[in-house]
């Protein structure tokens, strides 16, 4: 119960600093339930590009907060529990916090032995965090790895929670200084367990389905990084910004307290479904299509 009560207080100020210096973008899509943050056992947070994700803590009530300080469970990599400022902040983001070295060795079946009837486990299944380039640290691909069709398994009921970043490189490239005052962007999709095994199995049943859940979120992750590297290309600077239709001169300022409207950005085409049927895609960002 302390240990739950601390994860809690240091999860909970990070939530006011988060909201205090950061501007949170936070949709869900496809079918949601009423009380979309009962029952989570899984959240599977896609497109990792930055130590600095618990930012996203700013988005969510404080009823999932307290889940995470009294029933979560996060596989962490030790080389980041074991930066000196970092790894700490880590070591008290849920109740259990397990260091593995992204084998399949003792550290992750700590992990899955963990796992009870009232937990929820938080997992980033591409294993490493991706460069500015789009890479990894080597220079590879960026995948998702196996294990969260092991915890699925473990799991097996509840609803889990698909989440889409936007991306952090800007507010943190890693190796970086981070800047402050910067949109965050998450999307999140809610979906019943139980209904996503079955849909993984529908093809290979259990021999394929590890090899499904695998398919299924690269292709999740990856259509979000192209949509959020494509809206920033897209993104005019702030000197063109600046220029009238007319060109040339800079427009004039707004009076003190004016504000101009703002066209509304269309909705995510969530009619669209992925390659595996079902589940709407996930999203383009800030309304691109």
């Amino acid at each position: 119960m302390l240990r739950s009560a601390l994860v809690f207080s240091v999860m909970w100020v990070l939530k006011v600093l988060s909201r205090t210096f950061y501007r949170h973008d936070f949709q869900w899509i496809g079918p949601t339930p009423k009380k979309p943050w009962a029952d989570i056992r899984l959240v599977v947070f896609l497109n990792h590009t930055s130590l600095f994700e618990p930012l996203f803590i700013g988005a969510v009530p404080n009823s999932f907060i307290w889940r995470l300080a009294a029933h979560g469970v996060v596989p962490a990599a030790d080389k980041t529990t074991d930066r000196p400022l970092v790894g700490l902040v880590f070591k008290f983001i849920a109740h259990h916090v397990i260091a593995i070295t992204r084998q399949r060795d003792d550290t992750w079946f700590e992990v899955l032995r963990k796992i009870d009837p009232d937990s929820m486990v938080v997992i980033a299944p591409e294993g490493r965090m991706k460069r500015a380039n789009g890479l990894d640290l080597h220079g590879r691909p960026m995948t998702v790895r196996g294990g969260v069709a092991d915890i699925l398994h473990a799991i097996r009921e509840g609803r889990m929670l698909i989440a889409y970043s936007g991306g952090l490189h800007h507010v943190q490239i890693p190796g970086q200084m981070p800047r402050i005052f910067k949109k965050v962007q998450l999307r999140v999709e809610n979906i019943e367990i139980r209904d996503y095994i079955a849909e993984m199995m529908k093809n290979g049943g259990e021999e394929e389905f590890k090899r499904n859940v695998i398919r299924d979120l690269e292709h999740a992750a990856t259509r979000t990084a192209r949509t959020t590297n494509r809206r920033r290309a897209k993104s005019p600077s702030r000197a063109s910004r600046t220029k009238r239709w007319s060109g040339g001169r800079p427009r004039p300022p707004t009076l003190s307290g004016e504000t101009r409207p703002r066209a509304k950005s269309p909705s995510a085409p969530l009619a669209l479904k992925r390659w595996s049927g079902g589940r709407p895609r996930p999203p383009t960002l800030s309304g691109e299509t």
